[in-house]
C-alpha cells in the first residue's frame, strides 16, 4: 500500500510540474503581448542568452566532470563565425550560423584531442591557455576578423520564406522568441543527455574515471564527444549574441572573464541539473545589470548604509561598475562555502530536513 502511495505521489507531483512547465511556457510566450518596454525585453533575452551558455557548459562541467574553463572560443568562433560570413559573403546569419557551428566542432576536437590527455586542475590550465590563443589569433589576423577594432554589423537582412517576410528585425520582439527558442532547445538537449545512455556515460566519467574506464567506457571517446555537444551549443549562443548586439570584437566575445562567467552560471545553480543554469542566470543576469548601472552603488547610499561624499561613497560610484570580475570571485567562494551544490542543491537539503 505504501508503494502505491508513492507512485501515485509521484505521478501528482509530475502532474503538477508539467502544468506549472506548461503555464509558464505560455506566460514566457506571451510576454512581449503584455510588456512593450524595450529594456525588460532586452533583461529578458539576456536572461536566455545566459541559460543557452550555462546549459551548454553543463553538458561537459556538469554532466561529465571536466571543468573547462576556455568555452569564450566556442562562443567567439560562433559570432565571428557567423558575422565575418555575414559581412563579406553576404550569407545570411540563419545560414551562417551553421559554418560557426562546424568552427566550434573542429575547434573542439583539436582542443579535445590534447587536453583530454590531462587531468584535475592541469586541464582546466589548458583549456583557459588554448582559449587565450583563441583569442590571440582573432586579434591578429585583422585581415578576416577586423583584429581589435572588431566587426560592426550595419543591419541585418529580413527573414524571408521565398517572398513572404517573416520579420524584418527592427523591434527586439524577434530576438525575445529566438533567444526563448534556443534556451528551449537547450534544456531539451540537457533533458535528453540527462535521461540516456549517452548521459549515464558521462556521469559514470564525472564520478570515477578509472571505474569507468575498467568498465569498458572509452574515456576518451566520451570526453570529445561531450565537449563538441557543448562547444556547438555554445556557438549557438555566440551567433545569437553577435547578430542581437550587432558588434563583436575580441574583448566582448572571447574574454577570460566571458568563460568565468559560463562556468558559474552553471555553478550556482547547481552543476549536473537540467534547471541549475537557468536558477544560475535569474541571479548573475540582474547582478551584473545592477553592476554595469551602478545600482548597487547607488542603493547603499540611498539606503543611508554609505555616504555619497565619503571616500567609500566615492570609492563605491567609481569603481563597482567595473568590479564584475571581483564579484563573480566572491560568489565562487559564498557558494563553495555555504552552498556547494548550487542553488538547487541547498533547496533540496533544506527541504530533506524539513521532512
Amino acid at each position: 500500500m505504501n508503494d502505491i502511495s508513492k507512485k501515485s505521489a509521484e505521478g501528482g507531483f509530475s502532474t503538477v510540474g508539467a502544468v506549472a512547465a506548461l503555464l509558464v511556457l505560455a506566460a514566457l510566450y506571451a510576454f512581449p503581448s503584455f510588456v512593450e518596454s524595450p529594456y525588460a525585453l532586452h533583461m529578458m533575452i539576456l536572461l536566455f542568452l545566459s541559460t543557452i551558455m550555462g546549459e551548454s557548459w553543463n553538458i561537459i562541467g556538469g554532466y561529465t566532470g571536466q571543468y573547462s574553463v576556455g568555452h569564450a572560443a566556442y562562443f567567439g568562433a560562433g559570432a565571428y563565425g557567423t558575422l565575418i560570413l555575414l559581412q563579406k559573403w553576404e550569407i545570411a546569419p540563419w545560414k551562417g550560423v551553421w559554418a560557426g557551428i562546424a568552427a566550434a566542432l573542429v575547434l573542439s576536437l583539436v582542443i579535445g584531442s590534447i587536453c583530454f590527455r590531462l587531468r584535475g586542475p592541469y586541464f582546466v590550465l589548458a583549456s583557459i591557455a588554448v582559449a587565450e590563443i583563441v583569442r590571440l589569433t582573432v586579434l591578429n589576423t585583422p585581415s578576416v576578423t577586423n583584429g581589435a577594432e572588431g566587426i560592426l554589423l550595419s543591419d541585418l537582412p529580413p527573414f524571408k520564406i521565398g517572398e513572404t517576410v517573416i520579420t524584418d528585425f527592427v523591434s527586439k520582439v524577434p530576438f525575445y522568441y529566438i533567444g526563448l527558442t534556443l534556451a528551449l532547445l537547450t534544456i531539451l538537449a540537457t533533458w535528453g543527455v540527462q535521461n540516456s545512455k549517452l548521459g549515464y556515460f558521462f556521469q559514470a566519467i564525472r564520478e570515477d574515471q578509472d571505474a569507468a574506464h575498467s568498465l569498458g567506457i572509452n574515456l576518451s571517446l566520451y570526453k570529445n564527444i561531450a565537449l563538441a555537444l557543448s562547444a556547438m551549443m555554445t556557438s549557438l549562443a555566440g551567433a545569437f549574441y553577435a547578430i542581437y548586439i550587432k558588434f563583436i570584437d575580441p574583448t566582448t566575445v572571447l574574454p577570460l572573464d566571458l568563460s568565468v562567467q559560463i562556468v558559474l552560471i552553471a555553478i550556482i545553480g547547481g552543476i549536473g541539473t537540467i534547471f541549475g543554469p537557468v536558477i544560475g542566470s535569474l541571479v548573475l543576469v540582474p547582478l551584473s545589470e545592477a553592476l554595469r548601472s551602478n545600482l548597487i552603488a547607488q542603493g547603499l547610499i540611498n539606503s543611508g548604509l554609505v555616504k555619497e561624499d565619503s571616500g567609500l561613497g566615492v570609492f563605491l560610484k567609481e569603481h563597482l561598475a567595473h568590479a564584475h570580475v571581483l564579484i563573480y570571485g566572491i560568489l565562487v567562494v559564498v557558494v563553495i562555502l555555504f552552498m556547494p551544490d548550487g542553488v538547487i542543491g541547498f533547496v533540496r537539503k533544506m527541504s530533506a530536513r524539513k521532512r
